[in-house]
């Protein structure tokens, strides 16, 4: 149900409709009281229309002014006031104090241990480096691939045409078999590589390295007497 507001007009009308003898029909129960009208409160469109009706039938002076396009004038929907915000219950308010102190306190560690922004030189480094190995191992990989691939297809042409005189089953099966046990070498003997890289890696590992100094070089070397000389020199000519 859509309410107005009460304008002044009709706050007027409805003091004069409130002081009617008579019972008042009320016209819904859901309709507010007019019993104290103020400016601005609710009214539903049929209580106006039933204080005008009654004010016209009485005997009134400025019958008029209590017209129903009168009291509508300047009237507009009425909007409730926001209903109050709930209370927050025990355990939110226990949880929002939590939050609130280990926010606190990472915010004082960040304080009191400041970290930079600035990556450091060996990380950047260290980075770099470990993305050059990505690259290279990928690459390797994937022409280890191409050369598995192209080994197979190549020994499963080859039995293929070599036995051209056999029935095609027969000839299917050789090359498959053929092919099988060229895929099977290939993994064999990089899974040797591998693992002997592995080992290399290991007892380079365990190797101290161990810095010498293999010789020296010695720049523009200043003799003690000649620099004496060149001293009473240059004083000699100030004199």
């Amino acid at each position: 149900m859509v309410l107005l507001t009460l304008t002044p007009a009709a706050k007027s009308a409805v003091e004069l409709y409130n002081q009617l003898p008579g019972e008042k029909d009320h016209v819904s129960t859901s309709d507010p009281s007019l019993s104290e009208p103020t400016i601005g409160a609710p009214v539903s469109h049929a209580q106006l229309i039933q204080v005008a009706r009654c004010l016209r039938e009485t005997d009134i002076p400025n019958k008029n002014d209590f017209r129903l396009d009168a009291l509508l004038k300047g009237a507009n929907i009425y909007v409730p006031p926001p209903k109050p915000k709930p209370q927050p219950t025990a355990e939110y308010t226990a949880l929002m104090a939590r939050l609130r102190r280990e926010e606190e306190n990472i915010a004082y560690q960040r304080m009191i241990n400041p970290t930079t922004s600035i990556p450091e030189p060996a990380r950047i480094n260290k980075e770099d480096e470990d993305d050059e190995v990505t690259f290279t191992d990928v690459n390797r990989q994937l022409a280890l691939i191409i050369n598995v691939l192209v080994s197979i297809i190549a020994c499963s042409v080859a039995i293929w045409i070599a036995a051209r005189h056999w029935s095609v089953p027969q000839r299917m099966a050789l090359s498959m078999f053929g092919s099988g046990t060229v895929a099977i070498a290939e993994v064999a003997i990089y899974m040797g590589y591998i693992r002997r890289i592995k080992e290399a890696k290991q007892v380079e590992g365990k190797k101290v390295e161990t810095k010498q100094v293999m010789d020296t070089w010695v720049i523009e070397k200043k003799d003690p007497k000649k620099e004496h000389e060149l001293r009473q020199r240059k004083g000699g000519k100030h004199r």
